[in-house]
């Protein structure tokens, strides 16, 4: 049985409040994201918790979760659980993975090394972002032993997707996540509003600064480079926007501000950053040039789902990528019931986009998830309080999980099913 107990979390934090202290976040999760709104700059909150066009795909996953209710049975013995579950060969102490988030710079400084030492206290699964603030080697060393995935933005240069999906065998990646539903950007009018694209800063984009092929495009963009004559008035912004760049960019601050290649890797980022003309046929060279289990995230037909199968993927996420990409598409858990009829246990069915809070996972994994992303919640954790925001965010979800599988009597994960739903 798990080590872990959702009582013992909630106990602690009891015992502690007869001496006046409160958790390190919010526990309730609205009264977290508004933590976490006064703390990040306008910038990064719109970034963070913005979505595609007016919001409606979010509001759709949140509202998704509401229409499904629990029905908890009783005089079951649930005296001891188990919340582990099986990935791709590997016991994992809770069905609960990081999901890939870039840019975790806008909220804390130690970006993804706060994360991955989030993880790694708890011993869950972490899905390392392309465009991870931290290259992926430095966020592998910070994860210790602790599993690592990889997500996989397919560039629109075969040398820089080679060299990724290499870099994530190197590091000890269980699986590589090719992230199918951002070959463009959305729609995202908060982000819009303010003008804000972190990459055109050269933000979150350390995966590819790192990079041996992609730093190869940017040497040679910057040696056929011609001085434009400025167009414009140089502004406060444009200065800090170049600082930026040339903070960005790898070597010594003084010399990249003297240099065309930190311009250069946010221009040529821009050109190849994801690939709009990939069809199914193209996962076949991926699978010649990885040996690691292929997941594709973003799925959210039943149709594309038998596709994946027919080409041979390891894996599904079911995701609307948390409402960021099509505004007004399907809640992420209604498309899930139909994923999974579909799959027929034939591969995992993962879930992500909308998960809140533990109750919210059961109802995925009722629904036939083996496991759920959580994104939102510990980035907001993380940038009240670095590390330890984002582990307690998440020890806090577990402990729901543990807690609600409790009350509602089983006594596993392999025991939740629909019989739970109502």
């Amino acid at each position: 049985m798990s080590a872990f107990s959702g009582r013992d979390v909630q106990s602690r934090i009891y015992r502690a409040g007869v001496f006046g202290r409160r958790p390190v976040v919010p526990v309730e999760p609205e009264r977290l994201a508004a933590a976490a709104r006064r703390r990040l700059s306008p910038a990064a909150w719109a970034y963070v918790a913005g979505s595609a066009g007016q919001q409606q795909t979010a509001r759709a996953n949140r509202d998704a979760f509401a229409r499904h209710r629990l029905v908890p049975r009783m005089l079951v013995d649930v005296e001891s659980r188990d919340t582990s579950v099986e990935l791709f060969g590997r016991r994992l102490p809770a069905p609960l993975l990081l999901a890939p988030i870039g840019v975790l710079e806008m909220a804390h400084r130690d970006a993804d090394l706060a994360a991955a030492r989030a993880a790694r206290a708890l011993g869950l699964p972490m899905v390392i972002s392309s465009q991870g603030s931290v290259p992926m080697e430095e966020t592998a060393a910070e994860l210790g032993d602790s599993p690592r995935w990889f997500q996989l933005y397919w560039s629109k240069d075969d040398d820089v997707v080679d060299s990724f999906v290499e870099r994530a065998a190197a590091i000890g990646s269980d699986a590589l996540v090719v992230t199918l539903d951002t070959h463009v950007l959305g729609w995202r009018t908060r982000d819009l509003d303010l003008g804000y694209l972190p990459f055109a800063r050269a933000e979150g984009i350390a995966q590819y600064t790192s990079d041996p092929a992609f730093r190869r495009l940017v040497q040679a963009r910057a040696a056929t480079a011609t001085a434009s004559p400025a167009r414009e008035r140089p502004t406060p912004a444009a200065v800090r926007a170049l600082l930026s760049m040339a903070r960005h960019y790898p070597g010594d601050l003084r010399a990249n501000l003297r240099s065309p290649l930190p311009r250069a890797a946010v221009e040529t980022f821009l050109d190849v950053f994801s690939r709009s003309s990939l069809t199914w046929d193209d996962l076949a060279r991926l699978r010649e040039r990885t040996s690691l289990p292929i997941v594709l995230k973003g799925i959210q037909h039943a149709d594309d789902a038998r596709l994946a199968l027919d080409h041979g993927v390891d894996g599904i996420v079911v995701s609307n990528h948390g409402g960021r990409q099509v505004d007004g598409a399907i809640a992420s858990l209604d498309a899930l019931p139909g994923v999974v009829e579909r799959v027929d246990g034939r591969v995992p069915v993962l879930f992500d986009s909308g998960i809140r809070g533990g109750a919210d996972v059961v109802k995925a994994l009722a629904l036939g998830a083996g496991a759920v992303l959580v994104g939102r919640p510990w980035v907001y954790g993380l940038a009240l309080a670095g590390a330890d925001g984002a582990r307690t965010v998440l020890e806090h979800v577990w402990a729901e999980l543990d807690l609600t599988m409790a009350l509602c009597g089983v006594r596993s994960v392999d025991q939740i099913g629909p019989h739970l739903l109502g």
